[in-house]
């Protein structure tokens, strides 16, 4: 499949869906970009560290003004500043291009990942 076709896919799968298989979405798409930005830490590359950083971020801050404090409460809260915190630790890795900050939030995104995995898992 080209590359042309294949976000063309992938553009319509996050248009059509439902809000908890996009959180999980967004939570992947953030993963493999924070991945990358190691690799390009790791190959001394500073724009590709920093192109996927912010990508990273650009996720981050979606996640953020999405939340929902009404109806999320106490919980919403919490992500809020959770992901305040991964962004404070990313902007750190981009100045200091440290590895072990951005494997803080990977962790952080894993864990989110896994519990939203399965709350779409059992409202299926």
């Amino acid at each position: 499949m080209n590359k042309n076709a294949y976000n063309q896919y992938k553009q319509v799968q996050a248009q059509t869906a439902n809000p908890g298989k996009l959180l999980i979405m967004l939570y992947q798409g953030c993963i493999k970009f924070l991945n990358l930005a190691k690799k390009g830490i790791e190959d001394k590359d500073i724009e590709v560290t920093n192109k996927y950083l912010q990508k990273s971020q650009d996720i981050i801050t979606e996640l953020k003004v999405t939340l929902d404090f009404e109806k999320g409460g106490e919980i919403a809260d919490d992500l809020d500043k959770l992901y305040d915190f991964m962004n404070r630790q990313l902007i750190a890795a981009n100045i200091q291009k440290n590895p072990e900050l951005i494997d803080q939030v990977i962790d952080l995104m894993k864990d989110l990942l896994e519990t939203w995995q399965e709350v779409v898992k059992k409202n299926n």
